[in-house]
């Protein structure tokens, strides 16, 4: 029967939407690669996002594991203030010790708030002071419509986010491989060897009804209504939709897939460039060097629809002097049917400099003995 109902799921027609398609109240539909946004409805509305801000939970608990700050076996002895909190929850118990690694499988699939504040005040010694962190992650990404209040997304005056920044917290998320390592478990057990065993089932039904899927986060309370930021992937193309506002979990469900369905049928991710490819080498003069290589700063990923064949490059040079690793000493433009779709850093990785008297008389001499004259 669930064969049947992912065979019916995929066969869903796939269109180009208006804003009145999607029963969201916002929505961005993007390219991870390239970043680029396929489609979007209000996408900088301030709404409320119920648990996907347990994304910015998720991705400073993933910098402390990162910066040996914290460790996965680390455990953590839950306080009064955790245990009492409400919503969906693991049921922990004041006192009770569980380990880091347990507790973000229970905020990561079953987005429970008690092991979010436990998490919360095992880094930032309060919840208080964890919600700060997250806000100040939230001014590092750039986000000028996001402001949190606690760590759980539980509803609160003054709470709010928008789909574009949700968007934002949630690439930055991906960059923390071991995220999806847990957003992609569907099922499993905490507490497994004692009486009070207890099933983790992911609140994510899409990783059983959409191909591809592994991530990343659902939410819902009754402000927020239901919401949802999901990955999924397929032959190496990467998509992400944020829905905020949705009125049930099926027309969440459904709205993700019928967003999925038209970024993969329609379009497609390439590098053109890697940040490794010498875009150009130019000649110097009176350098220590009698060539200077040029790089992109980084890879030149683009995303175009897949009837697109009319991609091209040009690079344009500023004048060459001061030549110091790392110095952006042009642009790399790229043109998509003839348009000017993309702009790239171009670098040089090494240091060029001004040879001296001296370096020149020995480098004179060794081309003599070379017999190079």
């Amino acid at each position: 029967m669930k064969k049947f109902i992912l065979f019916l799921i995929l066969l869903l027609p796939v269109a180009v939407y208006a804003e009145d398609d999607i029963g969201a109240k916002s929505a961005v539909l993007l390219d991870t690669k390239t970043e680029k946004i396929i489609y979007e409805k209000n996408k900088d509305e301030r709404l409320p996002i119920a648990s996907l801000t347990k994304m910015a939970l998720q991705t400073i608990v993933l910098e402390n594991i990162e910066n040996k700050t914290i460790k996965w076996d680390d455990m953590v002895e839950v306080s009064e203030n955790a245990a009492n909190m409400g919503g969906s929850q693991i049921y922990l118990s004041k006192g009770e010790k569980m380990s880091v690694y347990d507790l973000f499988r229970g905020v990561s699939m079953a987005s429970a708030n008690d092991a979010a504040v436990a998490l919360g005040e095992y880094i930032a010694g309060s919840e208080e002071e964890m919600t700060k962190r997250m806000n100040k992650l939230a001014k590092r990404l750039g986000l000028n419509n996001t402001n949190f209040k606690n760590v759980t997304g539980l509803d609160e005056e003054g709470a709010y986010s928008s789909a574009e920044d949700v968007a934002k917290i949630s690439l930055n998320l991906l960059k923390h491989k071991k995220i999806l390592e847990f957003s992609s478990m569907y099922e499993g057990y905490l507490r497994e060897n004692t009486n009070n065993k207890f099933w983790l089932v992911n609140t994510n039904r899409l990783l059983r009804l959409y191909k591809g899927t592994d991530g990343l986060k659902t939410g819902h309370t009754d402000n927020a209504l239901y919401t949802t930021s999901v990955t999924a992937k397929r032959n190496n193309e990467r998509l992400l939709v944020v829905l905020l506002g949705e009125d049930s979990i099926e027309r969440r469900n459904k709205d993700a897939i019928n967003l999925l369905n038209y970024g993969f049928t329609n379009y497609k991710s390439k590098t053109i460039k890697t940040k490794n490819d010498v875009i150009k080498e130019i000649k110097i003069k009176n350098m220590n060097k009698s060539k200077a290589k040029i790089y992109l700063e980084k890879d030149a990923n683009i995303l175009i629809k897949k009837q697109d064949r009319n991609v091209k490059a040009k690079i344009k040079l500023y004048k060459l002097n001061n030549l110091r690793k790392n110095k952006v000493v042009g642009k790399y433009y790229v043109y998509v049917n003839n348009k000017l779709s993309y702009k790239y850093n171009l670098i040089i990785k090494e240091d060029y400099y001004k040879e001296s008297l001296i370096d020149i008389i020995i480098k004179n001499v060794k081309r003599i003995i070379l017999g190079k004259v």
